[in-house]
C-alpha cells in the first residue's frame, strides 16, 4: 500500500466551479472523502450514508454524495464520502478507476492505466 499526495479540483455539481485541494492517495481506501464545508460550499449534497471501517476496525456512519472532479485537466463525476473538517482530503480506489489511474508509490504519483470490459 503506497500513500502520497497530489493536487486535485474538487467542482460543483454542474462543474462550474472547482475547488483545490492537496489529497492523500491511499490505496487502502475505498472512496475520495473531502471536508463537509468544502463539499457544502461547492453546493454537493448528501444522498445517501454507509457505515465506513476505519483503519483501527471500528465503524463509522457517513455521507455520501457525488460531484465533479478534475485531475491533471480530465474530468469525471466520482462519489465523495463527506468528512469532518479537520480531516485531510483522501483521493480512494474508486475514483483512480473511474480516472483509469493507477498507483506509482515508489516515484510518488499517479500513472495510467488501462481500463479493462470482461
Amino acid at each position: 500500500m503506497g500513500v502520497f499526495q497530489v493536487e486535485l479540483q474538487i467542482g460543483d455539481p454542474q462543474g462550474q466551479r472547482y475547488e483545490t485541494v492537496e489529497a492523500m492517495v491511499d490505496s487502502g481506501a475505498t472512496y475520495t472523502m473531502l471536508p463537509s464545508s468544502l463539499l457544502h460550499g461547492l453546493g454537493v449534497g448528501a444522498e445517501s450514508s454507509r457505515t465506513f471501517i476505519l483503519a483501527d476496525g471500528s465503524r463509522i456512519q457517513m455521507n455520501l454524495g457525488e460531484t465533479r472532479i478534475r485531475i491533471d485537466g480530465e474530468n469525471h463525476t466520482s462519489p465523495v464520502v463527506f468528512s469532518d473538517d479537520n480531516s485531510m482530503p483522501l483521493l480512494g480506489a474508486v475514483t483512480l478507476e473511474i480516472f483509469a489511474l493507477g498507483i506509482d508509490p515508489v516515484n510518488g504519483r499517479l500513472i495510467p492505466v488501462d481500463s479493462f470490459l470482461l
